[in-house]
C-alpha cells in the first residue's frame, strides 16, 4: 500500500511539477512504444525492455528522444515507479517478480489464443488476464489499462482535462490507491479514467466486448462496460 501511494503522490500535478516519476514498459511493442510516447510528450523519463536485451531497441530510443533509455527487463522493474507490462500473454512468467514488489504494475494484455495457446483458466472464464498477471505478482498492485485502444491512437487522442467529449479509458484493480495512481497518470496522458471495480470485471472491456476499441467519453464507457455480457473465448 505504502507504494502505490508513494506512485499517486508523484504522479500529483504538484508533485510533477518538482519531480516527474519514471514510467517503464516491460515490452517494447506496439502497446510499449506507443504508451512510452506519451509519457514522453507528457514529460516523463521512461526505460523500455524486450526479449532482446537493449540493444535492439537503440532505434526506438532514439526516435523517443533523451528522456527514454532501455535496459534489461530487471533494470526496468527496478527503475520505474509505475511499470507497464505489455509482453504477450504467453510471456508473463518471464516478467521480473523481486523488483515489481510493492510497485503498481500496469496490465495491458488481452488473450489471442492463436498467439498465446490455449489457457484453461479464461476459456473456462474462470480468471481473467489481469488476475494471471496478479497470481504471477502477488506483492504488487495490478491493475488493467491500455488495453482497450488502439496502440497508434495512445500518443494522439489525450486531451487537456475538462474538455468535451474527452476519450475515457478503464481501469481495473483490487488496491484503491493503485488505481488512484495509474488515473492521475492517464489524466497526465490526456485521458479520463472509468474504474471498473476488481480485477475480476475487466473482462468487460476485453477482447470482442462492445468497449474494446471503442472510443468512448466516461459515461459512454460506464453504459457499455454495464450493458455487455461475458465472451465465450474462441
Amino acid at each position: 500500500m505504502e507504494a502505490g501511494r508513494r506512485v499517486r503522490e508523484l504522479l500529483s500535478p504538484r508533485a510533477r511539477s518538482l519531480h516527474m516519476p519514471t514510467i517503464a514498459m516491460i515490452g517494447a511493442g506496439r502497446i510499449g512504444t506507443n504508451v512510452a510516447q506519451a509519457a514522453v510528450n507528457a514529460g516523463y523519463d521512461v526505460v523500455l525492455a524486450n526479449s532482446r536485451g537493449p540493444e535492439s531497441l537503440a532505434d526506438v530510443v532514439a526516435q523517443l528522444g533523451p528522456k527514454a533509455r532501455a535496459a534489461t527487463a530487471h533494470e526496468a522493474a527496478e527503475a520505474g515507479d509505475l511499470v507497464l507490462i505489455a509482453v504477450p500473454l504467453h510471456a508473463r512468467e518471464a516478467v521480473p517478480v523481486e523488483p515489481l514488489k510493492g510497485k503498481v504494475v500496469i496490465d495491458a494484455n488481452n488473450y489471442y489464443p492463436q498467439r498465446d495457446g490455449r489457457i484453461e483458466a479464461l476459456d473456462t472464464n474462470a480468471s481473467t488476464t489481469s488476475e494471471l498477471l496478479q497470481g504471477h505478482l502477488p506483492e504488487s498492485h495490478v491493475v488493467k489499462a491500455f488495453n482497450n485502444i488502439y496502440a497508434n491512437e495512445i500518443p494522439t487522442d489525450g486531451l487537456p482535462t475538462g474538455t468535451e467529449n474527452r476519450r475515457a479509458l478503464p481501469i481495473a484493480g483490487n488496491d484503491g490507491v493503485a488505481k488512484s495512481a495509474v488515473a492521475q497518470f492517464l489524466d497526465s496522458l490526456g485521458y479520463d479514467a472509468v474504474d471498473l471495480g476488481p480485477l475480476t470485471e475487466s473482462w468487460r472491456v476485453e477482447r470482442d466486448t462492445p468497449a474494446y476499441v471503442k472510443r468512448t467519453t466516461a459515461d459512454e464507457l460506464r453504459a457499455l462496460a454495464a450493458d455487455t455480457q461475458r465472451v465465450q473465448q474462441a
